[in-house]
């Protein structure tokens, strides 16, 4: 066992606060990895304030890891003393079970979260990046490509993934027309990477204060969703819509903007109750709507080889562990372009 140092939410709701811990030492199979940064996605706050139930404590949020090797288990054949990698949404699977489907493993029973969540062994809890350290199995970490930024490569690890499987299965590509929701953390990996995939791309946000950085990420136009005459001018266009956001919008406006066999894909949890979908806005033109999580650890290291192909992290504020109970505010009131990421250096010794 290693002692480790991060922050923890100790109770639901409660500020962050310095928090000491043990990580296991490494077993044949494990990598140990040296965090370098730490991306703060929204589910981090939804879980440590308990928002969607089941929560644990105390809570070592974090799943956009990224971090040197420094050392690995006898076993271990992937990787080397100082390689670059990352740690995603989970650590660990069910490698037995009669569903296994190493391609759907992020739907699979027996999935580890990185964090609030236990290990393989039914009892040990498992604390996530806002840490110094941490030791995972050699199956369940990434290689990240070596032209992206440790810090800017981040929040590929869950930002980066929950936009490009969606993309992948629904094959975006030269030909087809796609619209992002919100031009957010989620919404702006969307934009890149569409845009990377050679979709048309379009940006529907509530407002225009984003377009200049929408068309530079790669949007071909931008729309604000709060003038009526959007709805009206783009109704049957887009192949494939991908909503990020959390707000509760009636998803039948954006459902009419989808061509015959057009699909609409929620990937942000809405923090509300939304209006009933109309069947008919389904039925009259065989559209879809959909839902989608991350992906699997062999789509997200595809998706890391194409970031590295194409150039694409993410835009990002670097902040101190100190301020994080700061960027969780900012976070909820949408006040940051595009994520934080934390420089886990700054943690105090």
């Amino acid at each position: 066992m290693t002692l480790a140092r991060g922050y923890a939410a100790l109770a639901a709701k409660e500020k962050l606060l310095p928090f000491s811990f043990e990580r296991r030492a490494p077993h044949p199979d494990d990598v140990a990895i040296d965090i370098k940064f730490c991306g703060v996605c929204h589910s981090d706050i939804h879980q440590a304030r308990d928002e969607w139930g089941g929560a644990t404590f105390p809570m070592v949020p974090g799943h956009e890891i990224t971090g040197v090797v420094t050392a690995i288990g006898a076993n271990v054949t992937k990787f080397k003393v100082g390689d670059h990698v990352g740690v995603g949404c989970f650590v660990d699977s069910c490698t037995k079970c009669g569903t296994r489907h190493v391609d759907l493993e992020q739907y699979m029973p027996g999935l580890v979260q990185t964090y609030n969540s236990v290990e393989a062994d039914g009892v040990t809890p498992t604390f996530g990046g806002y840490s110094n350290h941490i030791v995972v199995k050699e199956g369940y970490v990434l290689s990240i490509p070596d032209n992206l930024p440790l810090d800017k490569a981040a929040p590929l690890l869950c930002a980066g993934i929950t936009l490009y499987s969606p993309l992948n299965h629904w094959k975006a590509g030269p030909g087809k027309k796609v619209a992002i929701i919100g031009l957010g953390g989620l919404g702006h990996m969307g934009v890149k990477i569409a845009h990377a995939m050679g979709a048309e791309v379009t940006v529907l946000s509530q407002s225009l204060s984003k377009q200049e950085d929408g068309l530079r990420f790669g949007a071909a136009s931008y729309y604000a969703t709060s003038d009526k005459e959007t709805f009206t001018k783009l109704a049957g266009q887009f192949d494939l819509i991908i909503n990020t956001v959390g707000a509760a919008v009636d998803w039948n406006d954006y459902i009419r903007l989808l061509k015959i066999d057009g699909t609409m894909t929620l990937v942000g949890v809405p923090d509300a109750a939304t209006p009933p979908v109309n069947a008919f806005n389904l039925i009259g033109a065989r559209r879809t709507l959909a839902g989608s999580m991350i992906g699997s650890i062999k789509e997200t290291q595809e998706m890391l080889d194409f970031c590295g192909k194409h150039n694409i992290s993410a835009d990002i504020e670097i902040i101190d562990i100190a301020m994080i109970n700061e960027a969780f505010e900012r976070v909820v009131k949408s006040d940051v372009r595009y994520r934080f990421v934390i420089d886990m250096q700054s943690l105090p010794a």
